[in-house]
């Protein structure tokens, strides 16, 4: 086993996820510590900035440079706070653009700087490989949620609900399946920050005081991407265009709130899987919400946080990057058929070294 700490900045932008796992890339040992580093107001913000800008950037852009600099030492600042020994680190990096019909995906961070600040040998550039070979290029969890649900009743489904929801499908024949299901907190954050100036709808008061709009939630679950079967994948803008278009701009702050929320929701449910999940467990900033966790238990029926198997919602994506490093380092594969489309299990990532 070696012991990896992994690293991951989600499309929420709310910071960085730092956690030790001590790990062979197949089997998952002993969790240690975890963290969160919150992104400064300004860094949140031109990294939000970039995410607009991103379709027409060149990657020789000093804009990208500089934000790609500051998120690293955020990154390296996060590595020290945790405190611990370790063989490597799993960095993800920042998602700016995902664009994979086009063969792109972008994560921004300089992993050779990061081995330099850190004096460890760290894995990075984890999706290019399989976008380049035509998946997905995510999700990248579901092989570690293979790993962390051993033992736990199957069909089972752990729903992760980021900037964009994911969700892995366990099944008891071993079947992994997983695709981007739609919006995740992206939209409903972007939404409350216009409307109020905060970050995110703290304990889904804003969504709880409104009501959904069945018109505006019809014309957004129209979108051709619900249509299409798993694998698949999600920008975190990839909806902007329909959100600008569904009428939702016309309705209150609460009932805006309650649509977006009902949206995640919905997207969920007509997720197709082969056969019903026995459980659902939810990790990601979402399942701190509980209006987004009550608009699922109403589709979906038993659906719990993560905490309920014994894991850490908070720690989940660092931890999965962890493992990932591991299975980087000793040439396993990171995707799949089922989960990003690829044509055979996948190796991937690239090691920079101090």
């Amino acid at each position: 086993m070696l012991r990896a700490i992994g690293l991951m900045s989600g499309t929420s932008l709310d910071g960085v996820d730092a956690a030790l796992v001590e790990t062979d890339g197949a089997e998952v040992g002993r969790l240690g510590p975890a963290l969160t580093l919150p992104y400064d107001d300004g860094l949140r913000a031109e990294l939000r900035h970039l995410l607009d800008l991103a379709p027409g950037l060149a990657p020789d852009d000093a804009r990208v440079a500089e934000a790609a600099e500051r998120l690293t030492r955020v990154h390296a600042q996060a590595v020290a706070a945790l405190g611990v020994a370790a063989d490597i680190v799993g960095f993800h990096g920042q998602t700016i653009l995902h664009r994979p019909a086009e063969r792109r995906t972008w994560q921004i961070g300089d992993a050779a700087l990061l081995a330099r600040l850190t004096l460890l040998p760290v894995a990075h550039d984890f999706r290019a490989a399989d976008v380049a070979s035509g998946g997905e290029g995510a999700p990248l969890a579901p092989v570690f949620h293979a790993a962390l649900a051993a033992g736990l009743e199957r069909p089972l489904a752990v729903l992760n609900i980021g900037g964009v929801a994911n969700l892995t499908w366990l099944g008891a024949d071993g079947t992994l399946l997983a695709c981007d299901t739609g919006p995740g907190n992206g939209p409903l954050d972007d939404w409350v920050q216009r409307h109020s100036g905060a970050a995110f709808d703290r304990d889904g008061a804003l969504a709880g005081a409104g009501r959904e709009d069945a018109a505006v939630l019809g014309r957004l679950l129209a979108e051709p991407y619900f249509a299409r079967p798993m694998p698949k994948s999600l920008d975190r803008l990839d909806f902007a265009r329909a959100l600008a278009a569904s009428g939702l701009a016309a309705l209150s702050a609460a009932d805006g709130a309650a649509t977006l929320v009902a949206f995640i929701a919905e997207a969920v449910a007509r997720t197709t899987l082969p056969a019903a999940p026995r459980r659902w467990l939810v990790t990601g900033g979402g399942r701190h919400n509980p209006a987004i966790m009550a608009a699922l238990r109403r589709r979906l029926g038993t659906v719990e946080p993560v905490e309920a198997a014994g894991w850490d919602g908070d720690a989940l994506e660092a931890q999965c990057f962890a493992v990932l490093a591991v299975r980087v380092r000793r040439g396993l594969p990171l995707s799949f058929p089922g989960t990003t489309g690829v044509a055979a299990p996948l190796t991937g990532g690239r090691i920079a070294v101090p």
